[in-house]
This record gives structure tokens, sequence and C-alpha cells, in this order.
């Protein structure tokens, strides 16, 4: 495994193992948390709240494939008509998804995984489309904007099945414990590993929900498969967290 380079704003990072008494998941899955960066909570959500979620998305992605294949190439930054869509700020757009980021699993899984009080700090439907070759990069969440603490976050909730074959996520497990590393621009996003050794796997299904660390690199491969793997990630950061750019908030 490559060893990464710490981000330069990244300075006497600690991280914060939470402890007590939880809400909804158990010890174990916390500590898993804790340890190795992610934990896959399985059949925490009844299927049919998730596809209705999903129908909801689908309207909105729909306008985003527009929109990227009315532009240049089909192309912004690292989302292309008919390859990959990035479907941002879905719970401000759509009163069933606002529901839903503020459903008490939600919430109590964040509450369990981070502390509070919090908020929704970003959400995003990502949609990667049959295309054998994409790979989206080793990357921490942190590493795309950098939040202060550190330490938010991010709940991967699969709308169709997530396998090796359409591009689950695979982590690099341990790592989130050092904070933020540097990433460098690849043509498919940021990353800041080249090689992880043994990944963990997170196959998951529509119900279950990938919980990680905004600090635990991840990658999801390419969808070698015939159908859309849909997922909405749904990001919880502590209340008061801001953006930190070269120093200034």
């Amino acid at each position: 495994m490559d060893r990464p380079r710490l981000h330069p704003l990244n300075r006497g990072f600690e991280w914060i193992d939470l402890h007590g008494p939880t809400r909804i998941i158990t010890a174990e899955q916390r500590q898993q948390f804790d340890d190795l960066g992610y934990v896959v909570l399985r059949s925490v959500l009844p299927v049919e709240l998730v596809a209705t979620i999903e129908a909801a998305i689908d309207r909105l992605e729909r306008e985003t494939e527009q929109f990227l294949a009315a532009q240049p190439d089909g192309t912004i930054f690292i989302a292309t008509a008919g390859e990959i869509t990035f479907t941002v700020h879905i719970a401000s757009r759509d009163a069933t998804v606002a529901a839903f980021v503020a459903h008490p699993i939600m919430r109590d899984i964040a509450a369990d995984l981070i502390g509070g009080p919090f908020d929704l700090y970003w959400d995003q439907a990502v949609y990667k489309k049959p295309e054998p070759d994409r790979i989206f990069p080793w990357h921490q969440d942190n590493g795309y904007t950098f939040v202060d603490p550190q330490q938010y976050l991010t709940l991967w909730v699969p709308l169709t099945p997530a396998t090796r074959d359409n591009g689950c996520p695979q982590v690099a497990a341990g790592l989130h414990r050092l904070g933020t590393f540097e990433h460098r621009v690849e043509p498919w996003g940021l990353c800041c590993l080249d090689q992880v050794d043994d990944p963990h796997v997170a196959e998951a299904m529509p119900g279950d929900i990938v919980a990680f660390s905004s600090l635990t690199p991840h990658l999801t491969g390419p969808n070698r498969t015939d159908q859309v793997r849909k997922a909405y990630i749904v990001q919880y950061a502590h209340a008061g967290a801001t953006v930190v750019r070269s120093g200034t908030t």
C-alpha cells in the first residue's frame, strides 16, 4: 500500500472514538467503524422507503442527464452523460427526500457514529451507468473540500444492488485515523492512493447502508453490468463545521 502524505491543513489531527450507549447500531458496529473507518449496516431501512426515494431521485437525475448531454463533450468535471451523473442538493429540491435525510433512522445512525449536534452537510445521487472502464479513484470525501472538524459522516445508500461487478464501494481500512491526505487530480476524480492491497469490498443491497468516515479512503470500480448502479449519498457534519481554504474559512 502507498504511504499517503498528509494534507497541509491536516495538523495535529486525532481521531475521536465515541463511547456510551447507542441508539440504533450495536456497540460492535460502532467499534468496527472506529477501527476500520466503515461499517455496512444490513437491512436498516425499509425497502419500500428506499424504492420511494429512488423514484423521487430518478426524476431529478433525468434532468441532470439532459443538462450534461447539452454540454460540450457531454461532460462537466467528472460527470459525463451516459456514463456517470452527480445530482446534488436533492433534499432541498424534493420534499420526500428532505423527509428521508431527517428520518429517525438516519439521524440515529449519525448520532451513533459522530455524536451530536450535527447538520446535513451535503447530499447527492451518483448514478453509474454501464461503462466498463471508469474507476472512481481512491479518495477521501474530505479531500474534495477540506472541512473542519475533519471527521464527518458519509451514509452511502444503495438504491439498487451494489456489487463488485457494478462498482460498489471498496475501502482502504484503518487509514482514516490519520486525518486528511493530499489529493491529486486524475481524469476521473481526485486521488490520494495509487494502490491498496486487499481492500475491503462493501457490497450492499437496498435497505442496507454503507457508513464510512469522511476520512476513509475509498473507490468505486467500473460498472461492467447492463444496469445502472444507483446510490444516494448523505453526509452529516458536526454543527458549526466550516470549509477551510488555504488557512481561511
